[in-house]
């Protein structure tokens, strides 16, 4: 598979940025032997294989790389996301169409069966929310029926202090762990997220294997900090916004029927809304 140049019409994740980079298929290497119990030595047996123009919100977040017989679907969330399945679904499916159109060795039209590389769907979690060390999330589960297709995606936490093992056995991502958390941290007691990131940049041990590639490529590491603290923002007033209208309409539902019950009048139903009459039979459709 041909590996292809950055697209610089969106940004990396830091975490892409760390083990999606050509440049360090090393600490690639290294994440795919502590997720495996293997222990791979040649970096250069990683084919990165990622789509450029797939992202999430406004960033890239994915990591796709083919090492010996397993393709590999790696992503990082802030954001807990049970649909993450239905993504790895798609994205799959532009891998695999990918693979298929430049192997040699896949016929689509044979009578022999053909073998493709076994995916692993991975989802490393850092958001703030409280989650468990390890979760697997099904594509059954988006269906209301049984489903003939079926996608597993394991989410690992790995804010620092969960799955200690993990994180030991792969010291970039102990490191990039650590990091997230200090600038976190760093948040609530400095005035600017700017700040927050020169200080964990300062504070990150010398003999860090990720501090001299962060700090040589310290304003865009700044810049994807910025970008997935306001995504991390975002998504959390459209969650409010979200269950705020939720509330809104599960009270109105409540409101419509007592009032078609005979229990309250429109009148009492509008005041309860803190809405007038008129403005409460816009709203739900009743009359007096």
């Amino acid at each position: 598979m041909i590996e292809k140049g950055v697209n610089s019409e969106y940004r990396d994740r830091l975490f892409k940025f760390i083990f999606g980079n050509p440049q360090n298929k090393e600490w690639t290497l290294s994440l795919y032997n502590a997720m495996n119990g293997s222990h791979y030595t040649d970096a250069s047996a990683i084919r990165l294989n990622t789509i450029e123009n797939v992202v999430y919100m406004s960033m890239k977040n994915d990591v796709s790389f083919l090492i010996e017989n397993t393709m590999n679907f790696y992503e990082q969330q802030s954001t807990f996301n049970p649909n993450m399945p239905m993504r790895f679904l798609i994205y799959a499916g532009m891998i695999y169409s990918k693979y298929i159109e430049e192997s040699r060795h896949y016929h689509r039209y044979s009578s022999a069966q053909q073998k493709a590389p076994t995916p692993k769907c991975v989802c490393f979690y850092n958001g703030i929310a409280n989650k468990e060390d390890k979760l697997i999330l099904s594509l059954s589960d988006s269906f209301d029926g049984e489903s003939d297709i079926e996608v597993k995606v394991t989410m690992i936490n790995i804010n620092f202090g969960h799955n200690k093992a993990l994180l030991d056995a792969c010291k970039p991502l102990k490191e990039y762990a650590w990091f997230v958390e200090k600038v976190r941290s760093n948040q609530q007691t400095m005035e600017t997220l700017e700040e927050a990131v020169d200080a964990a940049l300062e504070e990150l041990p010398d003999d860090s294997l990720i501090k001299p590639f962060l700090v040589a490529n310290k304003a865009e590491v700044k810049r994807m900090c910025i970008t997935e603290y306001d995504e991390a923002k975002t998504f959390a007033e459209q969650r409010e916004e979200g269950r705020e209208e939720g509330i809104e309409i599960g009270g109105l539902r409540m409101l419509i029927g007592l009032v078609k019950k005979g229990i309250l009048t429109l009148a009492q139903a509008a005041e309860e809304a803190h809405m007038t009459v008129a403005e409460f039979e816009a709203k739900t459709g009743l009359k007096a």
